[in-house]
């Protein structure tokens, strides 16, 4: 990465960006703080400048629509546009953490590191040196595929069950009783213990409560 390749700081914490471009451009950097508006804004911004290094928020709010800016879904855009990611996040989510490192980011920093820290990654990772412990984004990686592979399947289990079958176990996963839920479909309790029955054998579990603990995670609720 060449000297004159700009730093680009995408957060929306204006006082954390404007401070570390504030403190780069004092070390004779090209770095320029970022306001985050919306994440089709931040892929335009980076459109516009020779690729270089960006410093990306995982956590990047809402945009004027109130939808959430995930930074993570930026990693990969932003990469194949030709910009090194060095990734930030507050999270104490290391899924999300590994997600956007498979996805091609560089480094990850924790948010709450100490400013000297952060600067520190940032000048490193400018450098091509990461300041990752050996092994580290590895078990991040790891730690989002083996997750993704989970939900996967999860998915792919709900996904057997026929729409009344759904119903049912959402009926269930909200507290009602094979009762209540007879009761709510005008059917008979028969019928419901047949489908409560379909529902465990397509989810492979052996209990209503571990449908409906897998329904929730799948919820996540």
């Amino acid at each position: 990465m060449g000297a004159a390749s700009p730093i680009l700081i995408v957060d929306d914490h204006e006082l954390v960006g404007s401070a570390l471009a504030l403190n780069l451009r004092a070390e004779g950097e090209d770095a320029t703080f970022a306001p985050v508006r919306s994440a089709a804004g931040v892929l335009e911004h980076a459109r516009r400048g020779v690729p270089g290094l960006i410093v990306l928020d995982l956590d990047l709010g809402r945009d004027p629509d109130g939808n959430r800016i995930d930074g993570a879904r930026l990693v990969a855009p932003l990469v194949e546009l030709g910009w090194r990611v060095v990734i930030l996040s507050g999270s104490s989510d290391a899924g999300r953490v590994g997600a956007a490192l498979e996805a091609g980011g560089f480094v990850f920093v924790p948010k709450h590191a100490p400013f000297p820290a952060l600067l520190n990654a940032i000048r490193e990772a400018r450098a091509g040196r990461s300041v990752m412990p050996p092994g580290r984004r590895e078990q991040f990686i790891k730690l989002y595929l083996d997750r993704d592979r989970e939900r996967r399947d999860l998915h792919a289990r709900i996904g057997k069950l026929t729409q009344r079958e759904r119903e049912v176990l959402a009926l269930l996963a909200g507290g009602k009783r094979a009762h209540a839920v007879a009761d709510h479909f005008v059917v008979s309790l028969a019928t419901v213990r047949t489908q409560i029955r379909a529902v465990l054998t397509k989810l492979e579990v052996g209990s209503q409560l571990e449908a409906v603990a897998l329904y929730r995670k799948a919820a996540g609720i």
